[in-house]
C-alpha cells in the first residue's frame, strides 16, 4: 500500500508490526513475521532512511515513528521528485518544440524542406489554417484548448465549416470540458454537430492543433504563446504521431450532449484530472489554467476532494488518491 511513497512490501510489515507491538526486538520481528534477521535488519536500515523509525546503535533496537511524523518527511521527498519529474518533461516540451522550430528555420541540406515550414504572424496562421480547411477531402481533427473560443474564431470558422461538411468532409473536434461554462461556444458546437460535425470533450486539451486528412497539421511554435506563429508539419511520422494523440484523446472523450461519465470511486473526469494535477505539486492558479475554470472553482473542487480523501493538503490529496487506487 505504501509503495507510491517508496516503501517496500517487506518494510512496511515491519513497520506495521513495530507499530502494534512497540516492545519487539529484531528476534521477536523476525519470529512474528517468519522472516530472517538480516532481512529484518535490512528493512529496518531502509525505514531509518526513511525516517520511520529510530534505530538505537548500541542496542539494535527500533522505535517506530508515528505516520503523521514519518509521513510528512515521505510526502515532502514525494512532492519533491514529482517537481523534478515535471520540470523535465516541461524543458523535453521546450526542447522538442525549439527543435522544430530551428528544423524549420535551418534544414538540414538532404532534409525535405516541405516537412516543417514556419508560419509567423496571427493572420498568416489563420490564412493558412482557412486554405487548410478548404481545401479538405476527407477529414479535419482538431484540438482546442481553454475552454470558451474566440467569438472572431468562431465567426471565421463557420462558413468553412459549413462548406466541408457539406463536401462530405469528416469534422471531428475535442474541447476542454470548461467549454461548457460559456453559452456561445456551446450554441456553436450544437450548430456545427447539427450540420454533421462531430465534437467531444476532455478534462485537459494538451495544445491548439488541427490534422488534415492525416497529411498535414498545424501546430503552435509555443504552446504558451500563439503570437510566435505556428509550424505546419508534413512529415508522415509527426503527423501520424499527432493523429494518434487525437484518437487517445477522442477515444477517452465525453461526446458532446452527453453528462461526463462518473469512474468507479464517483469521480468525474474533471476531478480525476485536478487530483493528477494536485499529485504533481501543481498550484491552484496552474490548475485552473490548465482545466480552464477559474481560480474559485479549483478550490471549491480540491476542499471537497481532500475531505473525500482525508487529507490535510492538496498534495496529500493527490498521493492518496493514488495510493487508494483512485488515479
Amino acid at each position: 500500500m505504501l509503495e507510491a511513497l517508496g516503501v517496500e512490501e517487506s518494510a512496511e510489515a515491519v513497520y506495521r508490526l513495530l507499530l502494534e507491538r512497540p516492545e519487539y526486538g529484531v528476534t521477536d520481528v523476525a519470529a512474528r513475521l517468519g522472516r530472517p534477521e538480516p532481512e529484518v535488519r535490512e528493512a529496518l536500515a531502509r525505514l531509518a532512511d526513511l525516517k520511520l523509525v529510530l534505530v538505537d546503535d548500541s542496542s539494535g533496537r527500533a522505535e517506530a515513528l508515528t505516520p503523521d511524523v514519518g509521513f510528512s518527511f515521505l510526502l515532502s521527498r514525494a512532492e519533491a521528485e514529482l517537481g523534478r519529474h515535471r520540470s523535465r518533461f516541461e524543458q523535453a516540451g521546450r526542447a522538442a518544440a525549439g527543435f522544430l522550430a530551428s528544423y524549420a528555420d535551418h534544414p538540414g541540406p538532404a532534409a525535405r524542406h516541405d516537412l516543417v515550414d514556419r508560419i509567423t504572424g496571427l493572420d498568416k496562421v489563420r490564412e493558412r489554417l482557412e486554405d487548410l480547411a478548404a481545401n479538405a477531402r476527407a477529414e479535419c481533427l482538431s484540438l482546442l484548448p481553454g475552454g470558451a473560443q474566440l467569438p472572431d474564431t468562431m465567426d471565421a470558422s463557420q462558413p468553412l465549416d459549413r462548406l466541408a461538411l457539406e463536401r462530405g468532409v469528416k469534422i471531428r473536434s475535442i474541447y476542454q470540458e470548461s467549454f461548457r461554462n460559456d453559452p456561445p461556444t456551446v450554441d456553436y458546437v450544437r450548430w456545427y454537430c447539427g450540420l454533421g460535425g462531430e465534437a467531444r470533450t476532455v478534462p485537459v486539451v494538451p495544445m491548439l492543433m488541427v490534422v488534415v486528412d492525416r497529411e498535414a497539421a498545424l501546430v503552435p511554435v509555443d504552446p504558451e504563446d500563439g503570437r510566435a506563429g505556428a509550424l505546419e508539419v508534413r512529415s508522415p511520422g509527426l503527423v501520424h504521431a499527432l493523429a494518434v494523440l487525437f484518437d487517445r484523446l477522442w477515444d477517452a472523450g465525453t461526446p458532446f450532449g452527453e453528462t461526463p461519465r462518473r469512474d468507479a470511486h464517483d469521480l468525474s473526469p474533471q476531478e480525476r484530472e485536478l487530483l493528477m494535477l494536485l499529485g504533481i505539486g501543481c498550484t491552484d492558479d496552474i490548475a485552473a489554467r490548465r482545466l480552464g475554470v477559474s481560480l474559485r472553482t479549483v478550490r471549491r473542487m480540491s476542499s471537497e476532494l481532500m475531505n473525500r480523501l482525508g487529507a490535510r493538503s492538496r498534495f496529500e490529496a493527490g498521493v492518496r488518491a493514488a495510493k487508494e487506487g483512485w488515479l
